[in-house]
């Protein structure tokens, strides 16, 4: 219906053009080339003129109107992936620009001749310089986020909670699920939608090892959203001017307020020079590791023999590995160990230790 209401109108608008040119035109092309006298009435061909434009506006009228409707499409996708905030920071900016523009330019304008022409350019310079200015320092206004977010993309936290947002080596790891069950975990949840978009790149992959990591991180996704007590939202906005999704987790935390929680080296160093808080799994999953002191038993069954001759390896449960110094001959059996001593290094902790007999044979002999 509306399509057929707007063939109506562009044919209508057809025939008035149609008619308004040939009646002006018509005589004026006649009398520039010399031909002759056109004997009947103006009407007659400006009639011509209105039925031809209206035919033609009447085929081509369906295709401008779905021309617009593309370019209409095209700008609502746009401005959908533009933040709130960006958008109120433009208009604002453009109101007191042009303000200005039009205080300065009005001396400017009163010169004879010129000043007419000048004044528009200097008030369209004045304008874009001040847009520009306001984008580029954006993140001095990330105030705005939390008030434009309320009701919309994310939901401002408490005062006492803050974003949690979680990077993509975070989510396919796992074990932030186990960290939401213990409830040491508080504020909000928020998984960016560039960050969505790489798991479904992941999981779409060729590779089966990567796709089964990505299809294994949507999943940990869906399970923290419906089995977790803790709330957990999806930030929409992009930042289409940064490539990588990491610059775009540094900026979503500067704008937000937030801290990331990753396990991603790299990106925890990144993060630091850029002055925002991590919360790395790897370093948590250290902290909590048990304290063990040199001169305590432990029970460890070797596995493999290590780098040194006569060098045996186990691990504990939690993964610390534990060198025994002559266990390579108790591979495949589980022994007493007395600790000699423990090193922290930046992949883990590292215990030495000595079979639990052998160590006590040497105190006897002394």
């Amino acid at each position: 219906m509306v399509r057929k209401v707007f063939r109506i109108i562009g044919t209508l608008l057809g025939i008035v053009a149609g008619v308004l040119i040939f009646y002006y035109t018509v005589p004026r092309v006649v009398t520039v080339i010399g031909g002759p006298v056109i004997s009947f009435s103006p009407w007659s061909y400006s009639a011509a003129g209105g039925a031809l434009f209206g035919l033609l506006f009447y085929f081509i009228t369906p295709s401008f109107i779905s021309i617009c409707r593309r370019f209409l499409d095209w700008c609502e996708n746009r401005l959908k992936k533009v933040p709130t905030q960006d958008i109120f920071l433009v208009v604002v900016s453009m109101i007191i620009t042009l303000f200005l523009g039009l205080l300065i330019s009005y001396p400017i304008y009163n010169i004879p001749h010129v000043g007419v022409y000048i004044a528009p350019i200097i008030i369209l310079m004045i304008v874009y310089i001040g847009v520009r200015f306001i984008l580029n320092r954006k993140d001095d206004f990330a105030f705005l986020t939390s008030f434009f977010n309320r009701n919309s993309r994310v939901p401002a936290a408490a005062d006492n909670e803050t974003f949690k947002i979680l990077d993509t080596s975070a989510i396919i790891d796992g074990r932030i699920v186990d960290i939401c069950k213990t409830g040491f975990l508080e504020g909000v949840i928020v998984v960016a939608g560039f960050v969505l978009e790489e798991l479904r790149h992941i999981a779409d992959s060729p590779d089966m090892l990567k796709r089964n990591r990505g299809r294994r991180g949507l999943d940990i996704l869906n399970k923290i959203q419906k089995e977790m007590d803790i709330p957990v939202q999806i930030y929409e906005g992009d930042f289409e001017e940064l490539g990588e999704v990491d610059s775009k987790l540094v900026r979503l935390a500067k704008v937000l307020n937030g801290k990331i929680i990753t396990n991603d080296f790299n990106l925890n160093k990144v993060c630091e020079l850029q002055g925002i808080s991590v919360l790395n799994i790897n370093e948590l999953a250290n902290a909590v590791k048990p304290v063990v002191l040199p001169g305590e038993e432990m029970t460890a069954q070797i596995i493999k023999d290590g780098k040194e001759v006569g060098q045996g390896v186990a691990y504990l449960e939690d993964g610390t590995m534990v060198v025994v110094e002559g266990g390579k001959r108790h591979i495949g059996e589980t022994i007493e160990v007395l600790v000699t001593s423990v090193l922290q290094t930046a992949a883990g902790r590292m215990i030495f230790a000595k079979p639990k007999n052998t160590a006590e044979k040497v105190s006897g002999a002394k």
